[in-house]
């Protein structure tokens, strides 16, 4: 089992090297400059783009370490957070022991590793919200998470920085695919369809529906399925839109259970404006 205080499970050289990275500040990078970057996978764009990494991801995962270890109302001491932090720990320490990446060798060497690395931290989120739950009980009817704004402000942070790992590796990784789909550069599509995408989601909400509850409520998604954009990564999208109707399905779906009456449909709208898209979903109205 995990020990609370990281300054008792860690040397303290590994723990000095945690705080150094931690004060340091993580570089930004768009996904226009990955993908015009990674549209040229050569030899030594992959080197250059695994020494980048290579500096960059322990300071990443140096600053989630520091605030897992300080997190308030007792969450940081909750075993499943313990587990991730630990996770990280371990990723900063391998990034931080492996050797200055000169050559191709090396690089597909840390392409290994990083590969690994993302692979560790799959169960990241069922994890943290299993500590998440905790804190819940512990709580009680005394104070609701509703009321720990700080809470809420360290898990926006906390995954979006997972988003951004997590993109930084696989982009990185997918480069090296000896067979990229067409329209793709590592991670990102060049021609998304919104439509399409959400259409995918809604086919995976309904079948996770069904496999709960033996059946599911249509959905009917409303927008121009010619319409694409440039520039953004489906799987993200496709993560949202599941997310969105998976919740939607399942409100319809208890709140008719019981009911003489059918469940009505839930709507998804793709609307495409001259700067963004905006994707809604909305549910009926209850009688």
């Amino acid at each position: 089992m995990a020990m609370y205080k990281l300054a008792v499970s860690v040397s303290r050289s590994l723990l000095d090297d945690i705080h150094r990275c931690s004060l340091k500040k993580q570089t930004g990078v768009s996904l226009k400059h990955m993908m015009d970057f990674g549209s040229y996978p050569n030899e030594n764009n992959l080197l250059y783009s695994a020494q980048f990494l290579h500096k960059e991801l322990p300071v990443r995962l140096a600053l989630r370490v520091i605030e897992l270890e300080n997190l308030p109302h007792g969450l940081s001491s909750k075993a499943d957070v313990l587990k991730v932090r630990d996770w990280y720990v371990d990723s900063f320490k391998d990034l931080r022991n492996f050797p200055e990446i000169q050559d191709s060798k090396d690089e597909l060497r840390f392409t290994e590793l990083i590969n690994e690395i993302k692979m560790r931290h799959n169960y990241v989120m069922q994890t943290m919200a299993v500590g998440i739950q905790e804190l819940k009980k512990d709580l009680g009817r005394k104070q609701g998470l509703n009321e720990l704004p700080e809470i809420h402000q360290f898990l926006d942070r906390f995954y979006m920085s997972r988003i951004g790992i997590r993109m930084l590796i696989g982009q990185h990784v997918a480069l090296h695919a000896p067979n990229p789909p067409p329209g793709y550069v590592g991670l990102i599509c060049t021609k998304v369809s919104p439509v399409t995408v959400a259409q995918n989601a809604i086919d995976d909400a309904r079948s996770a529906c069904m496999r709960t509850y033996g059946t599911s409520p249509d959905v009917h998604v409303y927008g121009d399925p010619n319409f694409t954009f440039a520039r953004y990564v489906p799987t993200h999208l496709h993560h949202m839109v599941f997310e969105l109707v998976k919740n939607s399905l399942r409100a319809v779906q208890e709140r008719y259970m019981d009911s003489d009456h059918d469940c009505p449909p839930i709507r998804v709208v793709v609307a495409d404006g001259l700067e963004d898209v905006t994707i809604k979903g909305r549910m009926p109205t209850c009688t």
